[in-house]
């Protein structure tokens, strides 16, 4: 049974915490509440404390703030046209993102390092798919709350952003009994074959268009 695509979400907004000046506009309403907040804390900044207090993750940088992988969370990277195919077809994940072409799905921390071995052994190995993983030493940009989004061309934001602190990690994509705390996660292997399937369909269509830089013949393209 196909699942729709949902259509993203806002996540919770800045200004939750008292700062100076910002108490009449919270008053006033959350459009002034969150200029206020805007005037009183860089951009940049305002958007890592969001995540650090609110999530408790780690952030690098400001101008644009990253998340740091392999520590709370590692990242599967495909195609966002393949992406959408495998949210159709998966229904259930963690949090995903959108940064340009690229769709980010948030997967359990350690789970980057399983990626060679799971392709080979669900028989993708040695076939060019653009299906990356970030682990331990990589960083994403950090998608923006819509009430913060710039609005720029390829700006990330979040399709499916994270919830609660407490409910992120336990919900993220994980094999069975690794990462999970509670064993409620999507399954990691599942997510996996499914990404290369579609990662896979998206490269067959571009070859047969003649829209691949490589070429069609430079990689074996595989059947499924």
């Amino acid at each position: 049974m196909a699942f729709p695509v949902p259509p993203p979400r806002s996540s919770p907004e800045f200004g939750t915490r008292d700062t100076q000046g910002t108490r009449g506009a919270r008053a006033a309403g959350g459009a002034r509440e969150t200029a206020a907040v805007t005037a009183a804390v860089e951009p940049g900044e305002a958007l890592a404390r969001w995540y650090e207090h609110e999530l408790g993750w780690t952030t690098a940088g400001r101008t644009p703030v990253r998340l740091p992988t392999g520590l709370c969370f590692d990242v599967l990277e495909l195609p966002a046209v393949a992406g959408r195919a495998v949210l159709r077809r998966v229904g259930r994940t963690g949090p995903v993102a959108l940064t340009g072409a690229r769709m980010q799905l948030l997967v359990a921390a350690g789970s980057a390092e399983e990626l060679p071995g799971l392709l080979d052994w669900l028989e993708w190995g040695g076939i060019t798919l653009g299906l990356t993983a970030l682990g331990a030493g990589g960083r994403i940009t950090a998608p923006a709350p819509a009430a913060f989004r710039a609005g720029s061309p390829g700006a990330a934001l979040w399709l499916r952003p994270p919830g609660p602190r407490h409910e992120v990690e336990p919900a993220l994509p994980a094999l069975a009994g690794f990462g999970s705390s509670g064993g409620g996660a999507p399954d990691l292997v599942r997510l996996v074959d499914t990404a290369a399937t579609e990662c896979h369909r998206v490269r067959l269509l571009r070859a047969r268009a003649g829209l691949l830089t490589d070429g069609p013949a430079a990689q074996p393209l595989a059947f499924s």
